[in-house]
């Protein structure tokens, strides 16, 4: 294991005003937004849609490393250059998704486990090979009537941990992605003290397999009450709330922690990070790795139009920036006029 190439891939992931962008949907995920906006889902038009992402003029001053799905990072841009390689030339780091998806946990109905650990070994070889110095394991904690079990955070705190262990003997930094789930009425309280139980049970699994915390970096959903609930809590209550179980689990020796948006819309996503680093007094820097939230503007923009590249990059530059702005505590409303 290189700690020093693991802390510097890590601090450059989490460095001031830049987040993540996860790029890493797949080609299920990419179907559904592309059909939001009627273009078919071709690999050739998904290389053309992230490439229109990378190339976006500037983007590096907010975007420090993007999540790849692992047909992208064996892709080339149109003028025949590895992803990897385009995204390092800016100063970008590639990272890349490595789970097997969720699958229905047996004998917990309702719930499910992230699989992928076989071969995992092997794969994360070829990805440092291929240039990916990162990668990204998500666990889904459904929130629900008896749910989740204690056997279900348990089995997908075990699979971060044996993948993340798995990730630094390859001298790739893990990203844990343990998102307890919005949909549902539960109340923000159900939803703090779910996400306490996943945090706890996270970190102590960490421990277990021997994984340096100084060289993991947490991918935590906020804490949320459910989107069907009745009062759904308020922008400063939900960073107050999302600090403190976050201050509560997490430990000090982390450097970073990078939050997902998750159903969230954009505004909302930009506006409780902000909020966050407003309060300040986290031990680690906060900011952000999101997908819909950075994306669906541009998507928007773009929908499948050589013509609308430009301005699909424009409505992209937009949301990173005033990400990066909420990363340091410095975003307003007015500034998405």
């Amino acid at each position: 294991m290189d700690k020093a190439l693991l802390e510097k891939t890590a601090r450059a992931m989490v460095a001031q005003g830049k987040g993540l962008l996860a790029a890493d949907e797949s080609s299920g995920t990419c179907e559904k937004r592309f059909k939001s906006v009627n273009v078919p889902c071709t690999e050739e038009n998904r290389r053309d849609y992230r490439e229109l992402l990378f190339s976006t003029p500037g983007i590096q001053e907010y975007i420090s490393g993007v999540i790849l799905y692992d047909e992208t990072l064996r892709q080339k841009t149109k003028d025949g250059e590895p992803m990897a390689e385009y995204l390092n030339k800016l100063g970008i780091i590639p990272g890349i998704k490595v789970d097997g998806g969720a699958k229905a946990l047996a004998m917990c109905p309702g719930e499910q486990v992230t699989e992928g650990l076989d071969g995992l070994r092997e794969r994360l070889k070829e990805y440092f090979e291929l240039g990916a110095r990162f990668a990204k394991w998500r666990a889904v904690i459904n929130i629900g009537k008896d749910i989740p079990s204690t056997a279900c955070i348990e089995a997908n705190a075990h699979a971060l941990a044996r993948y993340s262990a798995l990730c630094q003997e390859a001298n790739i930094v893990p990203i844990v992605e343990p998102e307890v789930m919005l949909d549902g009425d539960h109340s923000i309280e159900r939803c703090f003290e779910v996400s306490e139980a996943t945090l706890r049970a996270l970190f102590n699994a960490l421990a277990e397999q021997k994984v340096s915390l100084e060289h993991v970096v947490l991918k935590a959903s906020m804490v949320l009450s459910g989107n069907k609930a009745a009062n759904r809590a308020g922008v400063e209550e939900v960073a107050q709330r999302t600090l403190e179980c976050l201050k509560r689990t997490v430990p000090a020796a982390l450097p970073g922690v990078v939050f997902l948006s998750g159903g969230q819309t954009d505004e909302e996503a930009t506006a409780h990070l902000d909020a966050m680093n407003r309060i300040g007094s986290a031990p680690w820097p906060l900011t952000y790795s999101y997908s819909r939230a950075l994306q669906a503007a541009a998507l928007k923009a773009w929908s499948g139009q050589a013509g609308n590249v430009k301005n699909a990059q424009q409505a992209f530059h937009h949301r990173a920036k005033m990400n990066s702005l909420a990363s340091q505590g410095k975003w307003s409303s007015a500034l998405e006029k």
